[in-house]
């Protein structure tokens, strides 16, 4: 295929709209043919595995399943997605790839795409952007064009593709330029849920995309620096690279609710992924085996406390407590033959087990094989041949297990845990120089339960419980983790995430100013230590794509207070007059804040009126009173409906074409703390893609100077 085409008028860029140059443009027409045809091989593809007969080729039941679950998942793999497009660029090289300049005057052409797609003949039509093929796409430029002619990038509207632009990268003579399909991409109205970036990736986030599986990473990454969807697009690049070993060791999302969650879920579908388990913390806790049914609220001081990673050093004493170090011998009886194993033998084993330090339950299971193998040591010696079943028999044994029984009894995770939060002397002798006497008096119930089924547990607790299981029997790996809003998580939430990628790799994403729980992560260097990869790589980006430059900036204002040190977004998107900051009376409050989403649905997007938890039932029904039908978190706009009432709490990882922030003094005294409340203002300050209106009675904060008030166009 050539790689050469007809060089349009304006050689850097040259775009066409539909009903002008559109039905005119014979390089755009050819474009278009190539995208139907691209379509027409996809549905080709999908109809070949649609039309598979297995039932000459597996040999059972249980095998056909499995191929027919299989044929499914790719069937719904290959869909044409009328809302995403099949290929967004195009990459001309100068040379064979691969091949030395020597070895080929003419080089390829390849369309970089969603996923692959191939003609009848296996020629490819689509190369999937994760290919190492594709990567110059993004890596490209005109210092380094890594071999690469031109490329060229496709604009859609509706679906259908109506504009390209092109950058000759190896031609001295063309200027550096921006990319308007790019800027207008980025651009795009929100309407729906999260869409994937995958046309707009940026040479800074592809590597962090494609860093190896066997290392893991953090992502540091302000307002709009496209984080989340850097992790999701890494997610659709591992199982690329690495699906076989994935396959087999699962991969999980962890995101802070669910209305986040759903928000997210259509990126990797959309990029051909579609077997990738998400959940929160509280979730991933609850399927620990023997968990609790959550129906508590600690208060923030002592959620602090059961959050602290000291704790995990209480559980581990109060569960290795249960050992007793034997004082009698133990004697098996066998047909007329006895068998006796004194005391100091039996303690030997026992700090033996203590010694290697294994977990509690695989000790507990060990120690009668322990006992019974000495017993056969002694049959030996006395001419007997024992062989491995009569080792088994021994072990099983009723004074072998009455023995096992006193010395290493079995362990509950949440009765143990109960027994902490009840009983002020057995927690005192395990927090002994750990925790000092009010962390230990905010631990305790002030009535303690009857049971673990009477008791009110906590998030917290379920924590708690979850590292105790740990300690009894080994939390089961994944091959790679995805931890999102990680900064909000407490030193026991990240010990639980851990164990669930203690053998595999993490991607961790997150803003440190963003952190907006009592018990939020100070650093990552601290916050990694407590996930069990300190070793991991620590990414900041610093670029913001989604919040406008005024926006940004006048969000940024809080930093110094929040999160010192910090360095600022610098967004690369102008958009004058996409602040205002508009003082009101107080008792024309509700009435301001319904006229300013009024306003803001005559733009197109969505719409996020963004208030104090405390607020919210007001305004709701301000915008009822008003004919003005709203969404809640999690609820996906529509063209029809596009207008959402958002608790500050929830605000996080989400975003809005056009953004109505009501009273932050209200937002910052929601909260335990005055920086916990800047924190919260800051995520609702850059929740907005083209327009913040903020509506205040109240005094602003002192960190946001009031000379904003008014316009600030």
């Amino acid at each position: 295929m050539s790689a050469h085409d007809p060089a349009p008028t304006n050689a850097a860029t040259a775009t066409a709209t539909a009903g002008t140059e559109t039905d005119t443009d014979p390089l755009l027409a050819r474009e278009r043919a190539h995208l139907n045809a691209s379509r027409a091989a996809l549905r080709a593809m999908r109809e070949d595995v649609q039309a598979l007969d297995i039932r000459d080729v597996t040999a059972n039941w249980v095998n056909a399943a499995v191929l027919e679950s299989q044929i499914e998942d790719r069937i719904k793999a290959l869909a044409d997605l009328s809302h995403t497009p099949l290929f967004f660029g195009r990459l001309d090289y100068e040379h064979v790839v691969g091949a030395a300049e020597a070895e080929g005057a003419e080089g390829e052409r390849f369309y970089i795409g969603r996923r692959h797609v191939h003609d009848a003949d296996g020629d490819p039509m689509v190369i999937d952007w994760r290919a190492p093929v594709s990567q110059a796409f993004y890596q490209a430029s005109k210092k380094n064009p890594l071999d690469v002619g031109l490329r060229r990038r496709f604009g859609y509207t509706a679906g259908e593709l109506t504009a390209y632009e092109d950058e000759h990268l190896s031609d001295p003579t063309e200027a550096v330029h921006s990319s308007k399909l790019l800027q207008a991409e980025i651009e795009r109205p929100r309407v729906g849920p999260m869409r994937d970036i995958v046309a707009t990736i940026q040479p800074e986030q592809d590597e962090i995309v494609r860093s190896g599986l066997s290392g893991s990473v953090c992502v540091q990454g302000g307002p709009g620096t496209g984080k989340t969807a850097v992790g999701l697009h890494r997610v659709a690049y591992l199982l690329y690279a690495h699906r076989e070993r994935l396959a087999r060791t699962g991969t999980l999302i962890i995101g802070p609710n669910a209305s986040f969650l759903h928000y997210i879920e259509q990126v990797l579908p959309a990029l051909g992924e579609l077997e990738v388990k998400q959940a929160t913390v509280d979730e991933l806790v609850a399927s620990t085996p023997g968990q609790v049914l959550v129906t508590g609220v600690d208060s923030a001081a002592t959620a602090v406390v059961k959050g602290d990673a000291r704790m995990a050093r209480v559980l581990r004493r109060a569960v290795r407590s249960h050992v007793t170090l034997p004082t009698e011998p133990v004697m098996v009886v066998r047909g007329s033959r006895r068998w006796r194993v004194p005391a100091y033998e039996l303690e030997e084993l026992v700090r033996e087990l203590l010694a290697r330090d294994i977990r509690y339950g695989a000790a507990h299971d060990a120690l009668p094989q322990r006992i019974a193998h000495a017993v056969l040591v002694q049959m030996e010696r006395s001419g007997e041949a024992p062989d491995d079943r009569v080792q088994d028999a021994v072990a099983r044994n009723p004074a072998v297990k009455a023995v096992v029984k006193a010395v290493w009894p079995a362990v509950d995770p949440a009765k143990l845990v109960l027994r902490l939060l009840s009983d002020a002397d057995f927690l005192a002798e395990h927090a002994e120089g750990l925790l000092t006497a009010d962390e230990q008096r905010a631990l305790l119930w002030t009535k303690p339960p009857r049971s673990v089924k009477t008791a009110k547990w906590t998030s917290a607790d379920a924590v708690l419980i979850d590292e105790a299981n740990d300690l009894v029997s080994r939390t089961h790996s994944l091959g790679h983790v995805v931890l999102d809003e990680a900064q909000d998580l407490s030193p026991m939430q990240y010990r639980a995430v851990g164990r669930r990628c203690s053998t595999g790799s993490a991607t961790v994403l997150g803003d440190l100013a963003q952190g907006t729980t009592p018990w939020a992560t100070a650093s990552w260097a601290e916050a990694l230590e407590h996930l069990g990869k300190p070793d991991a790589a620590v990414e900041e980006l610093t670029a913001g794509f989604r919040v406008p430059r005024e926006v940004i900036a006048y969000a940024s204002r809080l930093l110094p207070t929040i999160s010192p040190g910090l360095t600022e977004v610098a967004s690369v998107r102008e958009a004058p007059g996409s602040l205002e900051v508009r003082p009101v009376e107080t008792g024309a409050l509700d009435t301001a804040v319904v006229g300013a989403c009024v306003e803001s649905l005559r733009h197109e997007g969505s719409i996020g009126l963004i208030a104090a938890d405390a607020r919210i039932p007001a305004l709701s029904a301000a915008l009822a009173a008003a004919d003005l039908p709203h969404l809640a978190p999690g609820e996906e706009t529509t063209a029809v409906s596009r207008l959402t009432l958002v608790p500050a709490s929830l605000a996080k990882g989400l975003e809005y074409d056009y953004v109505v922030l009501d009273e932050p003094s209200a937002v910052v005294s929601g909260e335990p703390d005055e920086r916990t409340g800047l924190r919260r203002l800051y995520v609702a300050l850059t929740r907005a893609v083209s327009g913040l209106t903020v509506i205040h009675a109240s005094p602003l904060p002192n960190q946001l100077d009031t000379a904003w008030a008014g316009s600030a166009g």
